[in-house]
C-alpha cells in the first residue's frame, strides 16, 4: 500500500536521490555539463567584477540553471533511449539530437543574454 502524507524522512530520500542524480551527472563521461558550469562559474565573476543589478543577477542566475538543467535532461533522455534502443536505430538518434539541440538553442540563448548584459559594462570600462 502506497503511503500518503508527508514524512520527513521520504523528503529527505527523495532529496538525496536528487544529489545522486546531479553526482551522476558529473561523471567523467559528461563532459558538456562541466563546460556549461564553468560558463555559469565565468558568469558570476564576471557579474561580481562588474557589479551588476539585482534584477540582471536574477536573470543570469536563471539562465545559468536553466541551462544546466536542460543539460541533465538531455543526459537522462541519452541514457534512457540508450536503454530502450541499445542498436543503432534512426529515430533513437533523432531523439538524442532534438534533446541535444534543445540544450544549444537554451545556451545560445543565454550567451545573448550575456552579451546584453555585459557588453555594455565592458564597452563602458574601455571608453
Amino acid at each position: 500500500m502506497a503511503q500518503t502524507g508527508f514524512s520527513f524522512g521520504r523528503l529527505l530520500r527523495s532529496f538525496g536521490y536528487a544529489a545522486k542524480g546531479i553526482v551522476a551527472s558529473y561523471s567523467k563521461n559528461h563532459v558538456n555539463i562541466k563546460i556549461h558550469t564553468f560558463v555559469a562559474l565565468t558568469v558570476i565573476l564576471l557579474g561580481i567584477l562588474l557589479t551588476i543589478s539585482s534584477m540582471e543577477w536574477a536573470i543570469l542566475i536563471l539562465c545559468c540553471g536553466v541551462v544546466i538543467a536542460a543539460e541533465m535532461f538531455n543526459t537522462a533522455i541519452e541514457a534512457l533511449v540508450d536503454m530502450v534502443s541499445p542498436k543503432w536505430d534512426s529515430k533513437a538518434g533523432l531523439v538524442k539530437d532534438i534533446s541535444a539541440g534543445a540544450v544549444l538553442i537554451l545556451a545560445i540563448t543565454s550567451v545573448v543574454i550575456g552579451l546584453i548584459i555585459f557588453l555594455p559594462k565592458i564597452i563602458a570600462l574601455l571608453n
